[in-house]
Formats: structure tokens, C-alpha cells, sequence
């Protein structure tokens, strides 16, 4: 299998509906069976990213938000969005202060992902931030957040029970414990 040929032939297109945060884009298309077919993807005009706060005594800050499309409340780490043509790193930090009110001296990019290869190509930063202080949350508008100090290990067994699914944080926390079990994050 040749991996740089993309098999699906394109027809034709439009757009079906776009707003500030993302289009959504109709194909007809020819599939790699040879069919015709459809397919439909969310474009976002935004990259996710993602923030594992840790303070020296390896806590973490959850915020906690109801969620419109899941219809339901979750807890996460501190994430939103930043304009593709920006800076991930420049996002994560303003992200990180708008939710929690933390600045963090230190960073590291810890994973890039798609979040849902199959029907979007919103892409995914995420950091850990360390040596962080306190200063005043300036959420937006549309958040209404909690938030909450948490022991990491505790953190990780949330989302190894299931009491955590937002998918940038599962994968977040994660990385983080592997990095720390191998010794490849020092705080």
C-alpha cells in the first residue's frame, strides 16, 4: 500500500454550512472501491490545544463546563482554541490564563493529534506548563466554569474509571503519566 496516494477522487463539492468556528463541506465523490459515494467533513477554523497545569507537588487545575453537544457536564483540563495562523504555544497560554487565572514559567509540547481523523481535521496541541502562579481567570463569555485543584494521580485514575472522556484530556493525562514514569518530564 502506497501511503502518500490518497485513493478517493473528488467529483465535486460545497460548502453546506459555515459559521465562526467551522465549515462543513459536502462531497460526491468516487470511493477507493471505485463506487460513487458522499462524504461530509468539518473543517475548524481553529487549533485545539490543550494545558496540563502541574505544581511542584504534582497537582493539576480541572475546569469544569456543561457541554452543549454532549449535553452534559465535564471535567477537563484547561482547553479552548487558537487561530490556525497562530502560534499553539501563544494559544496555550492565553487559554491557561483565561480559564484558571495560572501563568506557567515553563512549557513543553508534549502531543499533536487529530481529534477525529474520520470526519474533521481539526488538529490538537497540547502542553504541560510548570512552575505556575496564580493571577485572575478572565473566562469568555460563553464559559461558565468551575474550577478545581486536584492531586494529578487522582486526576489519572478519573480518567482510567471513566469519570474523565473529553478526549483531549484522556489522551493529555495520559501522556503526562507515561512521561513521568519515564523519567522525561522533570518539574
Amino acid at each position: 500500500m502506497n501511503e502518500q496516494h490518497n485513493p478517493w477522487q473528488i467529483i465535486d463539492q460545497h460548502d453546506a454550512y459555515d459559521n465562526n468556528w467551522i465549515t462543513l463541506t459536502h462531497y460526491n465523490v468516487i470511493n477507493p472501491s471505485g463506487g460513487k459515494g458522499i462524504y461530509g467533513k468539518v473543517h475548524f477554523k481553529n487549533t485545539a490545544i490543550g494545558v496540563v497545569p502541574l505544581d511542584r507537588h504534582l497537582n493539576t487545575y480541572l475546569v469544569g463546563q456543561y457541554r452543549f453537544p454532549i449535553n452534559r457536564y465535564s471535567w477537563e483540563i484547561p482547553e479552548g482554541g487558537g487561530p490556525l495562523n497562530e502560534d499553539p504555544l501563544d494559544a496555550a497560554k492565553r487559554e491557561l490564563m483565561e480559564e484558571t487565572g495560572l501563568k506557567a514559567k515553563h512549557w513543553i509540547k508534549i502531543l499533536d493529534m487529530y481529534l477525529s481523523n474520520s470526519v474533521s481535521d481539526e488538529g490538537c496541541a497540547i502542553y504541560v506548563a510548570t512552575d505556575l502562579s496564580q493571577h485572575t481567570a478572565t473566562p469568555e463569555e460563553t464559559e461558565q466554569l468551575a474550577i478545581k485543584k486536584v492531586p494529578f494521580d487522582e486526576v489519572y485514575q478519573m480518567v482510567q474509571d471513566g469519570k474523565i472522556t473529553d478526549a483531549v484530556t484522556v489522551a493529555a493525562i495520559l501522556k503526562t503519566k507515561l512521561m513521568l514514569l519515564d523519567g522525561s518530564l522533570h518539574l
